[in-house]
């Protein structure tokens, strides 16, 4: 027979779980999420429309308005995925840790568990295939640039917090997010150029550059002149 805390227990279980409904929608979204990025990545981003998208997953464009702003959010929803899940990992580290070794540890953990954060949505290989879209395209470059800008921003105020400092007093932190932010950008642009570059490529490239970020900005830069 079970007892009242048991049945309370379940009763907690059941309601939190997603109705029906709310799952239906949800399947609806990745399936047009992963229908975007499928097209995308085959036919180019200026070159697809919503209406292909919806006709992928028998909808009609109405309903892919109902999730998505437009193309360039669907576009960047899994990269805002991945971005969340760097930030969770950042936000796990010890902290004892010193800052730019936290944000290192973190990336590096975040792109060995990436398939926690988007496989249930999209396969990873066609996560990264859109990393090359994104960075080919224009339009879309700019879009991610400014919204990694907001997410800068975050980890600052982040940072800030576990070092007990004034983000806006005291500018370690988001000069600390600065030069990381552009390691990364250096990562991935070298990562992108190469075709053939899969998910360990762009984790050891993001390793490597980031080992190089303290040599390269406190040592000697000039050559030493030739006798």
């Amino acid at each position: 027979m079970r007892t009242a805390e048991t049945a309370g227990k379940a009763s907690r279980t059941l309601s939190s779980r997603p109705g029906l409904r709310e799952r239906k929608k949800q399947r609806t979204r990745d399936a047009l999420l992963r229908s975007a990025l499928e097209l995308f990545t085959t036919q180019g981003y200026e070159r697809t429309t919503v209406d292909e998208i919806a006709e992928a997953v028998d909808v009609s464009p109405r309903t892919f308005f109902r999730y998505f702003g437009g193309k360039e959010d669907a576009a960047l929803a899994v990269h805002g995925m991945a971005e969340e899940h760097f930030v969770a990992s950042l936000r796990a580290r010890p902290p004892e840790e010193p800052p730019l070794e936290a944000l290192r540890r973190a990336v590096l953990e975040s792109w060995d568990t990436i398939s926690d954060a988007v496989v249930a949505v999209v396969p990873v290989e066609l996560f990264l295939r859109m990393f090359r879209v994104i960075e080919s395209t224009p339009v879309l470059l700019a879009a991610y640039l400014r919204r990694s800008a907001e997410t800068e921003e975050q980890i600052a105020r982040l940072l800030a917090e576990r070092e007990g400092l004034d983000v806006d007093a005291d500018p370690r932190p988001r000069l600390a997010v600065a030069v990381f932010g552009a390691v990364m950008r250096v990562t991935t642009r070298q990562w992108s150029a190469d075709e053939n570059g899969g998910l360990e490529a762009i984790r050891e490239l993001a390793a490597a550059h980031l080992d190089q970020v303290g040599p390269a900005l406190t040592g000697n830069w000039r050559t030493p002149a030739r006798s």
